[in-house]
């Protein structure tokens, strides 16, 4: 920057900050976040004192930026958005007795929560929580609903989300009535669910078996003006899958196909190619995934290593040694379970040329990954002294600019050599 004639800004120094946190090196962040003073002659502000807090919590180093915010609460008006920072980190690593700690403090500081507060402590309680036996379900559900009691006490409506956590507890738990009576709850307070609030129900009645039921939620969904999304319809065709009801998901996805209803994920078809490919409909197969090559979803790994199987399973051996070819001339390797399970049928069907033939393409593609990783260590290990290097013998972190061109040598070394690998792979 210097040779440039370029001002490190506070904005630089945000960005090197996460730079440094994600590389693990938390305390040389924090002296980082002391230098913006000296180098930018201004102070920081309470936006990026949050930002700081909010970058170690989301990496998983809570402790640090609990002690961070204590030692310098006095020197930032605390503020609820540091709280609710404060909150969510202790609830990622799953200490709910901490999160519930500064909320307490935040009250008692005279800092009033608001929903988006309530809202990540609420998902802190109940997004991974177990929900069996039947009385983990019923303890987590107490507790939740605590914090709805607590939130209508101090004033604080429940929004969106905070009944979306709840019904994504029942989802799991599955407990469809409890599911309706919420979702009529929601909409008698005048609340309007959202897609993701919907599938959840759906979710529910559908592994249930409720399907007539979560077809009508469904009709209600777009009347409503709310656009189903692919994870609404994968409740049904996973609901399908389980009954092996072929001509009603076919039936489905070609409604879907027809009337442009929504764009189908990856999960989509693969969804639909394991089940027809287990109901042994191969040209049903043929046609979703050329759909879905057309579509650009995919195919990814799962999708070739689902259909290389079953394909196995069916001794169609020479149409699995297509998708095999294919999949490694599209960069992706296969998992050594295919390989083994491809090497084996071919062997007993007595096609050893054609088995000597994919080991020399698959050699042939090992290569070249091994020589992009044997690089990329290189580099990475060049990179990572270089800064450790600048970092040791700068006072505080100072020599800023030599630790930005060692990082950005080694972006230009990643980039150069994935490219060369994609190039190799693809324009074959």
């Amino acid at each position: 920057m210097d040779r440039h004639n370029l001002t490190p800004t506070a904005a630089t120094f945000l960005i090197l900050i996460r730079r440094l946190i994600a590389s693990g090196l938390t305390r040389q962040a924090v002296r980082a976040f002391d230098d913006i003073e000296t180098f930018v002659l201004t102070r920081p502000t309470a936006q990026d004192f949050c930002y700081l807090l909010d970058t170690l919590c989301k990496y998983g180093y809570v402790k640090l930026a609990a002690e961070v915010f204590n030692k310098r609460k006095h020197d930032y008006v605390a503020d609820v958005k540091m709280y609710t920072v404060l909150v969510y980190g202790w609830c990622k690593i799953g200490r709910f007795d901490m999160a519930e700690r500064f909320l307490r403090d935040m009250i008692e500081r005279g800092i009033e929560p608001n929903v988006v507060t309530y809202n990540v402590f609420l998902d802190g309680i109940c997004r991974k929580a177990s929900l069996h036996p039947q009385d983990r379900f019923e303890r987590t559900i107490r507790n939740a609903l605590k914090v709805f009691d607590e939130m209508s006490s101090r004033g604080i409506e429940p929004d969106v989300t905070s009944f979306s956590i709840l019904l994504h507890v029942y989802s799991r738990a599955h407990k469809p009535e409890l599911s309706l009576d919420k979702l009529k709850e929601m909409r008698e307070r005048g609340i309007c669910p959202t897609v993701a609030t919907y599938t959840s129900v759906v979710k529910c009645l559908c592994s249930c078996g409720r399907l007539e039921e979560a077809e009508e939620l469904l009709g209600e969904m777009v009347r409503g003006g709310v656009s189903p999304s692919a994870a609404t319809y994968n409740c049904f065709f996973k609901e399908y899958r389980g009954r092996k009801d072929s001509e009603s998901a076919l039936k489905l996805y070609r409604k879907m196909k027809k009337g442009g209803l929504f764009a189908p994920s990856v999960h989509t078809y693969n969804i639909l190619v394991g089940m027809f490919l287990q109901l042994n409909r191969v040209e049903i197969v043929r046609e979703i995934w050329d759909d879905m090559k057309e579509s650009g979803a995919g195919p990814d790994l799962d999708s070739y290593t689902m259909l290389i199987h079953g394909l196995c399973g069916k001794q169609k051996w020479r149409e699995a040694c297509q998708f095999f070819v294919e999949m490694i001339e599209k960069g992706l390797l296969p998992q050594k379970v295919t390989f083994e399970t491809l090497y084996r049928g071919l062997i007993q069907s007595d096609m050893l040329r054609t088995w000597r033939r994919l080991k020399k393409k698959l050699d042939e593609e090992s290569w070249i990954i091994e020589s992009v990783v044997k690089l990329l260590a290189a580099s990475m290990v060049d990179v990572k002294e270089n800064i450790n290097d600048n970092l040791l013998a700068s006072d505080h972190n100072r020599d800023l600019v030599a630790v930005q061109d060692a990082v950005s040598v080694f972006r230009k070394i990643m980039t150069s050599c994935l490219r060369n690998f994609f190039k190799r792979s693809y324009l074959r």
